[in-house]
């Protein structure tokens, strides 16, 4: 980052519904919020644009790679509002016509698209009445994402890719990592704020993280929790559940010293 700059972020959390426009409507008034209180970087939560009834409702809902209602959603907030928008996730057509990616697409202050990540790790859980399987209508993403902001190299990460540290290795060292979600009730109360604390700490950068939080059309509850965390690993914003928006810095000098004091990164040997 660069010496004694000061960032400010924020992170929505949305209770998503099946219904797009619904879905659209919320996300304008909660990025104007967040930009309203200051923030210079917004992140959305994974699936923001549709939580549907059921898994193939977000099929029929994709959109090409930069074309669509979603995508042209996000690039106009961004533009209006001078932020750089970290848009969650939402369905792009793949090759497969069954399946989509589940993508995050980032734009710059101007409102234009400067990076793409396709999330790699896809979610499976299958636990008394609880069975997820994203693999059926979702096809993996292949490459790591980054791409570098006013302030430094982000790491881009979705959801399941939590639980995997070594994706967050192959991204080089970042000031800050986003994690766009929709954790399950059950494995976010158990294991969400763990996950995002250690990729703080052993990455020695902030995380940010943007969730869906609350009960859902379909049945489905989500955790929520959207956390700013710092490289030392303190919590520094939540929000437990509900639509909402959290904030907060990121403070380069804080960032630095952390690592001048504890050169971990340094002493890494593989």
């Amino acid at each position: 980052m660069t010496s004694n700059a000061i960032t400010a972020v924020a992170a929505v959390q949305m209770v998503s519904t099946p219904d797009v426009a619904e879905n659209l409507a919320a996300v304008r008034r909660l990025v104007a919020q967040a930009a309203a209180e200051g923030a210079q970087l917004v992140a959305l939560p994974e699936y923001w644009p549709i939580m549907g009834m059921s898994d193939t409702d977000k099929v029929a809902r994709a959109e090409p790679p930069g074309s669509g209602p979603i995508q042209d959603c996000m690039a106009e907030l961004a533009r209006a509002h001078g932020v750089w928008l970290v848009g969650g996730t939402l369905p792009l057509v793949s090759a497969d016509a069954g399946r989509v990616l589940n993508t995050t697409l980032v734009y710059d202050a101007q409102g234009q698209a400067v990076s793409r990540y396709d999330k790699i790790h896809l979610f499976g859980f299958n636990k008394g009445s609880e069975s997820y399987d994203e693999a059926r209508t979702i096809v993996p993403g292949e490459n790591v994402g980054v791409f570098e902001a006013p302030f430094g190299r982000v790491g881009l990460s979705v959801c399941y890719d939590l639980r995997f540290p070594e994706l967050y290795r192959a991204m080089g060292e970042c000031a800050l990592i986003v994690v766009p979600a929709a954790f399950t009730h059950t494995t976010g109360l158990a294991h969400w704020e763990v996950l995002l604390r250690a990729r703080a700490i052993e990455n020695q950068c902030y995380v940010l993280a943007s969730a869906q939080g609350g009960k859902h059309a379909n049945g489905r509850r989500t955790f929520g929790h959207s956390m700013l965390i710092d490289p030392w690993g303190e919590v520094k914003a939540v929000l437990p559940e509900g639509e909402g928006v959290i904030s907060g810095v990121l403070d380069a000098q804080f960032l630095d010293g952390v690592r001048d004091s504890l050169p971990a990164l340094r002493h890494r040997k593989m």
